[in-house]
């Protein structure tokens, strides 16, 4: 199963917007919402990859989906 990639935190922004995920909150962190469902995505130059990882799994996506979204 290939890595995600590190990638900055307006990509990342992009992608969750493609998945119907808004900012509700942007301050520090990034907060995002679709629902009840909240993704907190930190406001770095580049989120590294695992981070990354963790906050696309959160949203229910594999490796291969979000690269695909990119």
């Amino acid at each position: 199963m290939p890595r995600i990639p590190g990638i900055g935190q307006k990509d990342a922004v992009r992608v969750f917007e493609k998945l119907g995920y808004a900012v509700i909150r942007n301050s520090r962190h990034i907060v995002m919402g679709r629902g009840v469902e909240r993704l907190v995505i930190p406001r770095h130059k580049e989120i590294s990859a695992g981070t990354m990882g963790k906050i696309a799994s959160d949203a229910g996506l594999t490796p291969e989906q979000f690269r695909e979204l990119l």
